[in-house]
């Protein structure tokens, strides 16, 4: 968890940068700006990602060290390693999509995506495979994985199917009115 955290500050930096490089982009009537915005950010936080993946993956019998010497404990981050790789890579690029939505001002829809892949999938898909088919801790997490990466998915394909061009319209509209 500890390596999942410090990992997790990078892409939620993108997510803020990139929340407010699209925002401005659309508000000032540029929406292919926004979109390469969009594609920059998302590239560079998944190439991180997946520098982090590959050393989790390379490491995974020994960056326990840095935390204990418990042989039971070093077994057991071995086993959950390659959770940890793909949970590192999917919130790579997940927080920044995330911003996307924001920056583009779709926070409802975020919400409501958060919550369908969360709850409705991730969490169900959790208890199904930790307690049902007996995988425990394993189980769990990969059904929270399972709901990021639907998450993902839906962000990823609102953002290419997007019409930036419309979208900056919209955005330029609204300042508009906001503003007098």
């Amino acid at each position: 968890m500890s390596i999942s955290t410090w990992e997790m500050m990078i892409p939620l930096a993108f997510f803020a940068g990139t929340g407010v490089r699209v925002a401005n982009e659309l508000g000032a009537g540029r929406g292919q700006a926004a979109k390469f915005a969009m594609i920059v950010s998302v590239l560079t936080s998944l190439l991180i990602g997946t520098i982090f993946w590959t050393l989790i993956l390379t490491f995974h019998d020994k960056f326990a060290f840095f935390f204990t010497s418990s042989k039971v404990i070093l077994d057991a981050v071995d086993n959950l390693s390659v959770l940890l790789a793909f949970t590192i890579l999917l919130n790579s690029v997940q927080p920044v999509l995330s911003g996307v939505a924001v920056g583009s001002g779709w926070q409802a829809l975020v919400a409501y995506v958060n919550i369908g892949s969360y709850y409705l999938i991730g969490v169900p898909f959790g208890i199904i495979l930790g307690l049902v088919f007996h995988y425990g801790v394993m189980g769990i997490w990969a059904g929270m994985i399972g709901g990021t990466f639907v998450q993902t998915i839906i962000l990823a394909v609102l953002s290419m199917r997007c019409n930036w061009t419309e979208e900056a319209i919209k955005a330029s509209r609204r300042v508009s009115r906001w503003s007098k």
